[in-house]
């Protein structure tokens, strides 16, 4: 191979690895605007955050001791958030978090909110939960 030859090799390589990071700048920016101009409408809009759920609902169909996770995933979907939970007699849970709100982005004072949290024993069986909302 002649040095003309591997020169341009690295050239190519070099304009491929420009055009790559140029690209994802470019993509990098042009989502930033889209999520900006987003921002910017719905600060006059409604803003919904979660997935809606009905606690009379879940509390009407739970059985502590009895209703497994997957029961509660088909109910409620995939939680927002998972964790664990340890209690003072050293017991750990697994924990599942499922919350909703909605109110408008210029005043979330009057904003909508729904939170349900959900103990898993070892077994994967529904322990406890509790659920609070706002009064709005």
């Amino acid at each position: 191979m002649t040095d003309l030859a591997i020169f341009h090799g690295r050239h190519q390589d070099w304009q491929a690895q420009e055009s790559l990071t140029g690209g994802i700048m470019i993509n990098f920016s042009r989502i930033a605007v889209t999520l900006l101009s987003i921002f910017l409408l719905s600060a006059c809009g409604t803003v919904k955050m979660g997935r809606d759920f009905d606690v009379g609902v879940f509390a009407a169909k739970i059985e502590q001791g009895v209703t497994t996770q997957s029961q509660v995933r088909s109910w409620l979907g995939e939680p927002a958030s998972v964790g664990v939970s340890l209690a003072t007699d050293g017991e750990r849970f697994d924990e599942w978090d499922y919350y909703y709100a909605e109110g408008e982005l210029a005043d979330m004072s009057t904003a909508k909110v729904k939170i349900l949290q959900i103990k898993f024993d070892k077994q994967g069986k529904v322990r406890s939960y509790n659920w609070s909302a706002s009064r709005k």
